[in-house]
């Protein structure tokens, strides 16, 4: 085990190595079967490690991903290639019941089993990521792999809706769970009022948090659970010719991009460009507040709608926007499509909420505003100001190739795991020196 660890860092395996560290993936949701972006990060990190030549195998619940999708969803590929990675899909024969057991009780009910068996296998590290609904808190403590890692993709741990969306109609600004959890549809979850989450936090060596906002919201409650930051990175890799296509363009174009639903801060966002004939908005994405704005807004002709985009036309819309716009109303954990817009050359406006204004700090590629009256003038800057877009694309471009890089996340990453690994083996060797008690 100790000689899998050698030269841990990622650029110093050189290719053809015989090194090959064991990991494990648990996630609730994973591509084709998710909804939002923590299955897509998964998913990128997990076939970057298989490329490193790492065994890599990820868990996930596909009963979770039809429990909350859309009857009118189009229909999953027939075949989607995995790259390499084993992807086990727990699916249950009492279907959406599995996932509602664990979201009510906060342990993993009908998929105990098969975690057992999946995870008994000698792996050298263990990452749990959204295991909101494939196991809940409790199945943290299965597994018993040198390294346990905890990816903190949302506010789960801390928040029952997940996003600090109070009522459903507000940002968090007092703790009423039990009050919000009723008004906002999310059944009560009463185990969050026992010690379970604090007694099986105790099986994690560390939580990766993707900002300071996530980490600092974490310790509050677990103070007692080590966290380190590791910032999201950008999937999307364009090549020089496409981050070169913006121009001066009539109208200016502002894009929107990710899940469409009333914590995002859409509807606002659209509420500002009815007045702003001259400026276009392009929302890329889907949710369960798509289809009643698109009604509401459908005669204004500078806003449309362009539905889930693939990368190629991520990358197309990107590159040719004027900025990337981030409105949401809740506190987001990190804000991963202004770094994929930045990937992209494209410099970002982003409301204050978590760890969005943090990405605007390091980089300097954008503007932060606070109130939806701040907006408008922002806009009218970066159309206006002579050179302005183009000096914020490039502080986009470096920012981006300085902190936010897949080389960087990896090399991030793994030096925390080398880290826990040295730790701990100083600790049970200390722990072997007083089982053998004092020398004679």
């Amino acid at each position: 085990m100790v000689q899998a660890w050698i030269g841990f860092r990622s650029e110093n395996i050189a290719p053809g190595a015989e090194l090959v560290v064991r990991f494990c993936m648990v996630t609730t949701f994973y591509p084709p079967y998710n909804f939002g972006g923590d299955g897509i990060f998964v998913r990128e990190l997990a076939l970057s490690l298989a490329k490193l030549g790492h065994y890599v195998r990820v868990i996930h619940c596909e009963d979770a991903y039809r429990l909350g999708a859309n009857p009118g969803d189009p229909g999953l590929p027939q075949r989607y290639d995995d790259q390499g990675v084993d992807v086990c899909r727990l699916k249950s024969s009492m279907g959406p019941l599995s996932p509602l057991l664990t979201q009510q009780l906060g342990h993993p009910a009908l998929k105990t089993g098969a975690l057992v068996e999946l995870l008994k296998d000698d792996f050298d590290v263990i990452n749990y990521h959204n295991i909101s609904l494939i196991g809940g808190p409790a199945v943290l403590s299965l597994g018993n792999a040198p390294v346990k890692l905890y990816t903190l993709h949302e506010h789960w741990l801390v928040c029952a809706t997940h996003i600090f969306w109070k009522n459903g109609v507000k940002r968090c600004d007092s703790r009423q769970c039990l009050q919000c959890c009723l008004r906002s549809g999310t059944p009560p979850q009463f185990w969050r009022y026992t010690g379970l989450a604090k007694r099986h936090l105790e099986k994690i060596d560390c939580l990766i948090a993707p900002s300071q906002f996530t980490a600092d919201q974490h310790r509050q409650l677990y103070p007692g659970v080590p966290t380190r930051i590791i910032p999201l990175y950008s999937r999307l890799e364009p090549s020089k010719e496409m981050i070169g296509t913006w121009s001066n363009q009539e109208p200016p174009r502002f894009v929107y991009s990710g899940r469409i639903t009333a914590s995002k801060g859409v509807e606002s966002l659209l509420e500002k460009f009815t007045a702003l004939e001259d400026y276009e908005l392009i929302l890329a994405g889907e949710g369960d507040a798509l289809s009643r704005l698109k009604g509401s807004f459908a005669q204004y002709s500078n806003i449309h709608f362009a539905g889930r985009l693939d990368e190629a036309s991520l990358i197309g819309l990107y590159s040719s926007a004027t900025a990337l716009l981030f409105p949401s109303l809740a506190p987001e954990t990190f804000g991963l499509t202004a770094v994929e817009a930045m990937a992209c050359g494209t410099p970002a406006i982003v409301r204050d909420a978590g760890g969005c204004a943090e990405i605007i700090e390091t980089t300097k590629a954008g503007f932060v505003y606070r109130q939806n009256s701040e907006l408008p003038a922002l806009l009218h800057r970066i159309v206006r100001e002579p050179g302005l877009r183009q000096r914020l694309s490039e502080l986009a471009q470096s920012g981006s190739k300085k902190f936010y890089t897949r080389q960087r996340y990896l090399d991030d990453y793994l030096a925390v795991i080398d880290e826990l690994r040295r730790s701990r083996g100083t600790a049970d060797e200390q722990h072997s020196k007083i089982l053998q008690g004092p020398d004679k």
